[in-house]
């Protein structure tokens, strides 16, 4: 089957529920440019570095609502200057964050970046106020999550609270989108109330021993996932469900920096889905990711949805 799939979205929202709710991680994210990323107990020396909003969560509701998406986030920060700044990304980009849980006595989340000059990326991650995003929360949030029409999860919050949110939900809705990353085990969490799961190549090999993105999304498939869609970098996407299998090819570009352009896939996805097909909203979500990858940093790389439609336009001018 052609990346030109426009079959009905067999999980597609209901049109009168709210839009989409991200319920994840926010972090400060320190990116420092590397000539190549350093060797166990090497120091190396940088070249430049620099502070972006970051956290996969944070990152989704920023892609979505630069889209054009009614978004609202739900997360923790610390009661720190790293904090409001990040509450001001958000909030600068159209972002609800009145749900946001802010934290004494801890610190907002950090992540250390390293990105080379060909754009790959290696990251630390300490979670912070994110830790704290836990059952409780979830529970005094739920009303709000099952009113949305997408409800968007990452793994840098406690997946035991993951897992409790996934079971509280009514059965048909929201329609849930898991980008399960960074890769860890998913046995705990109920597969089949995931819509969506989004794995790079990386995390989908982690997650089912299988290389080939095809044979690992139909492995999560039998497991229970609904589609399986892999974020494959320079070979586009694969979406897998029961009884299909559609290649989207990549866009050709030269990488800067990959570090958001998972998550620009993920809120181009999640902003898509709401009025088109999976099929259909696929190519928007490989050439968000792509775009993404042109520009420095996490969220300053996101692009708003004239700069995708202009990108789009160049691309099938080639």
């Amino acid at each position: 089957m052609s990346s030109s799939e426009t079959a009905a979205n067999p999980v597609a929202p209901s049109p009168d529920r709210a839009g989409t709710v991200v319920f994840g991680s926010a972090n400060m994210d320190v990116v420092m440019e590397v000539p190549r990323l350093p060797r166990l107990g090497e120091t190396l020396s940088g070249r430049r570095a620099a502070l972006y909003p970051g956290g996969k969560g944070a990152n989704q509701a920023v892609g979505a609502a630069r889209l054009g998406g009614e978004v609202a986030f739900c997360g923790k920060v610390g009661r720190d200057a790293f904090g409001e700044t990040l509450l001001a990304g958000l909030r600068g980009a159209g972002v609800d964050t009145s749900a946001v849980g802010i934290e004494a006595g801890v610190a907002t989340g950090v992540a250390c970046i390293f990105v080379t000059s060909a754009g790959e990326n290696a990251i630390a991650l300490s979670p912070g106020a994110n830790a704290r995003v836990d059952k409780r929360y979830a529970e005094a949030l739920l009303a709000r999550l099952s009113a949305a029409s997408v409800l968007l999860l990452q793994l840098e919050i406690p997946t035991a609270t993951t897992g409790h949110l996934l079971r509280r939900l009514p059965l048909k809705r929201p329609l849930v989108i898991l980008d399960p990353s960074p890769a860890q085990d998913l046995s705990g969490l109920p597969l089949a109330r995931i819509d969506i799961l989004t794995p790079n190549r990386g995390e989908l090999e982690a997650l089912t021993g299988r290389s080939d993105p095809r044979d690992g999304g139909r492995r999560l498939v039998e497991q229970g996932v609904r589609n399986v869609i892999c974020k494959a970098g320079a070979d586009g996407a694969y979406w897998i469900c029961e009884g299909r299998s559609v290649h989207v090819p990549a866009v050709p570009i030269d990488p800067v920096d990959t570090t958001g352009a998972g998550d620009a896939f993920n809120a181009a996805l999640a902003w898509g889905v709401q009025s088109m097909s999976i099929g259909r909203t696929l190519p928007w979500a490989v050439a968000a990711g792509a775009l993404a990858a042109t520009r420095p940093g996490a969220q300053p790389s996101l692009p708003t949805r004239e700069e995708l439609d202009t990108f789009r336009d160049q691309v099938s001018d080639r």
